[in-house]
Formats: structure tokens, sequence, C-alpha cells
């Protein structure tokens, strides 16, 4: 299943190479969000969030007003998960706040998920070079990201798992990772990072993972329109 990716930053749409670099923006919010319309899943992030430079909550809001959003950035307590439910949020995605002092923070990972419930919770695993990085993947840590999933497999009903190395590129992710990412687990997989073919989309179908994707729909080398929409 192809998942369409809005990322928030300063009111805009935009989308980022490698997380930093500016390659596109947009102040169209009603044209994407139409142009999203149908798709069961949309993925929003809000990247001032999880820089800790403000926020766009009433951005997210609208959004998930009209399409049936899981949402991240900035994600790092219970109060501020519980919130972004409140905004309309059907999940939210926590990330960076799952590890401390380098390795999984089994203790509020386990805090937050009887709080909100697995069901509502997907944990952002994101990997550079084989390891997972935080802090908007500024970070490297010693744990692979297979290590880190399976210690927060209890506490999540999925994972959104990014491969960073090909982040942005356009240059076809890593189907060889993504699917040791699947076999490492039961819970539900989604995938980022690189996604720009329909014929990775239907690959990574087949493997039972479902595909982010950003710049490849905002630069118009995919249509997220062309096939069947889930």
């Amino acid at each position: 299943m192809l998942i369409p990716s809005i990322d928030l930053q300063g009111g805009r749409i935009v989308q980022l190479v490698q997380g930093e670099r500016l390659a596109v923006e947009s102040t169209d919010m009603d044209g994407w969000i139409a142009r999203f319309t149908g798709h069961s899943k949309v993925q929003v992030i809000d990247l001032d969030a999880a820089k800790g430079t403000g926020a766009n909550d009433e951005l997210v809001a609208r959004v998930c007003a009209a399409l049936p959003c899981r949402v991240g950035g900035g994600i790092r307590t219970i109060e501020r998960a519980q919130g972004t439910i409140g905004l309309g949020a059907t999940k939210v995605i926590l990330g960076s706040a799952l590890f401390r002092a380098g390795t999984v923070d089994a203790a509020f990972a386990a805090a937050v998920s009887a709080e909100l419930g697995p069901e509502r919770l997907i944990a952002a695993v994101d990997s550079r070079r084989g390891r997972v990085v935080i802090n908007g993947w500024r970070t490297a840590l010693d744990i692979t990201p297979i290590d880190a999933i399976r210690q927060l497999e209890p506490f999540f009903s999925e994972f959104l798992y990014t491969h960073v190395d090909r982040e942005g590129l356009m240059q076809g992710t890593d189907i060889e990772t993504i699917t040791a990412i699947r076999r490492s687990t039961t819970r539900a997989i989604t995938a980022a990072g690189g996604i720009t073919t329909r014929e990775e989309i239907d690959a990574l179908d087949a493997l039972g993972v479902d595909a982010v994707v950003g710049m490849a729909i905002y630069t118009g080398r995919l249509d997220p329109d062309a096939g069947t929409k889930q």
C-alpha cells in the first residue's frame, strides 16, 4: 500500500533531502488534501516539532479532519501523544523518545503503551549505515534497527522503518534490508526512504510492507493515484 507523506515546516508542506536540504515546498494545503483523498492512510510529520523549533498543530488538525492520518514529530511525552490523538490522529508515531542513554527506553515505551494502547502507537526506527539514528538523524546509537524492534515489539502494533541512507534521493530504497526488518517482527511494518517507483511499492506490498512516499510524489515522479487506492 502506498501511504502519501505530508511533512510540515514553517506552515508549509516541504520535502527535504536527507532531512536537511529543502527540495520542495508548497502552501497549497487544500490542493494536496484533495489529491490524497481516498487513501486510507496518510502520514503527517511535524518537522518543527521534531526539531524543537515550534509546532504546526493547527495544520495537523486541519489535515486530520480531512484525511485518516498517522502523525509524528516531536512526540516525546505521554501528554503530547494524547494531545496528538486529540488533534484527530488515528495513530501517533514516536521516535527519539523511545531511546535513552544509547539504548531502548523500555520503561517509557511500556508507559505510553499502557496509557494509549499499542493499537494506536507506531514506533519509528530510523537507520543510517546499519545503526539506529535519533534526534533528527544527527545522533547514531550502537544498536541495530532489528535489535531495537525486538525490544520495542511488546509495546507497539506497528513499526515505521526509515532507511535514512536513501531518504529524499529518489534512487530507490533497500529492499534487502527492509526484507530483513519484515522478518524480524510479527508487527505491521511501514517502510520509508528513497521509495520512488510503483515497482518498489509492489515489491514491498508482496512482502507485507506498506510504503511511505513523499519526494517522488511532490516532484511528479510518481502518481499516487495510479493503480488502486487502498
